[in-house]
């Protein structure tokens, strides 16, 4: 059997489905509720899509959040702990993992490259979490509306 088929395929899902409670946006990955559920029928470029917004929400909240991290040793401290990545994963994408492992174990501060000290990645992970939320469940909001919208201006064209 070939290496690609040894290996899940990537997807966002962070472990701590939230949608299966009622929400509309995933409290782990971020993803809409309707992305969660469709998300092994969806075409590549539509997991593409969804993988693209995602890490701009991270680029949005980690990035300035994490103005000390170290690029190379940030990209080599995940290439250690095996983490897989998209080869075209935004720098938020890799600070989000590294983050991620850090908070599970808080010793790895050091190596980690994220500029940070061990007593303040609890801290800096639920501010981070705190945000991300809030601007992925704006998004969807936005989403909604928009869409509520269009749905409405197509009902009144129908009914002309």
């Amino acid at each position: 059997m070939s290496k690609d088929h040894q290996l899940k395929a990537l997807t966002p899902c962070a472990g701590r489905c939230s949608t299966v409670f009622g929400d509309q946006v995933c409290r782990g990955c971020r993803r809409f509720n309707h992305e969660v559920i469709r998300w092994n029928n969806y075409t590549p470029e539509q997991q593409l899509a969804v993988w693209k917004r995602l890490d701009e929400q991270l680029d949005r909240i980690l990035v300035p959040m994490l103005v000390h991290a170290n690029v190379l040793q940030v990209e080599q401290f995940l290439d250690r702990k095996k983490v897989r990545l998209l080869p075209n994963a935004t720098w938020g994408r890799k600070l989000y993992h590294a983050l991620k492992l850090c908070e599970k174990n808080n010793r790895l501060a050091d190596e980690s490259g994220l500029g940070l000290k061990s007593l303040v990645v609890r801290e800096t992970w639920d501010t981070f979490e705190a945000r991300v939320l809030q601007l992925a469940e704006a998004s969807y909001e936005f989403a909604w509306v928009r869409a509520n919208s269009f749905g409405k201006n197509l009902i009144e064209m129908v009914e002309e």
